[in-house]
């Protein structure tokens, strides 16, 4: 089964759920949907970064301070955060990542409930090449460098999800 064949459940601005459809059709008809934002942490409190492939369907070759990806249908955000975190790790047995809050993402992609979370991975990270194709551990200080600098482009979604998670946490992120 392809990605765009994966069944997700459609959802409304209040994110309850209202039918299930295919993840292409979802994508081609702007529907609601769910997805998950994991922050992975390293010993050192470094975040993890990376560069999403060219072939991904939603912001190919662009950069993410998250892991993550869509909620299966039927499938609680706890559970998707562990399963996505670990897949695009490509680690076993991390703990459960930490939910921190949710918010409904309207803008370039399309709209969708995004349930951010936080996990430390202590593990040695082997990330899935047809998901990742560089990552590093980056300082808090270095991605807001980055993230400044204007030198890579970021996935929308998760440039909100980290600046809500910043005002969430004030200045100690």
């Amino acid at each position: 089964m392809s990605a765009a064949d994966e069944v997700l459940d459609v959802v409304d601005r209040d994110d309850r759920v209202t039918g299930q459809a295919p993840r292409g059709e979802v994508y081609a008809r702007g529907l609601i949907h769910r997805c998950v934002f994991v922050l992975a942490r390293d010993a050192q409190d470094r975040i993890f970064v990376h560069r999403r492939t060219a072939s991904k369907l939603v912001f190919p070759a662009h950069y993410d301070m998250f892991v993550g990806g869509v909620v299966g249908a039927g499938e609680s955000y706890g559970r998707a955060a562990l399963r996505e975190a670990e897949e695009e790790l490509g680690v076993r047995g991390l703990p459960q990542p930490e939910p921190l809050f949710t918010f409904l993402y309207e803008g370039p992609g399309g709209a969708w409930w995004s349930a951010v979370h936080e996990v430390r991975c202590e593990l040695p990270v082997a990330p899935q090449v047809s998901e990742v194709d560089w990552y590093a551990f980056l300082t808090r200080e270095e991605l807001d460098r980055r993230i400044g600098s204007g030198e890579w482009p970021w996935v929308p979604d998760g440039l909100e999800a980290y600046r809500r998670l910043r005002a969430h946490r004030g200045s100690r992120q």
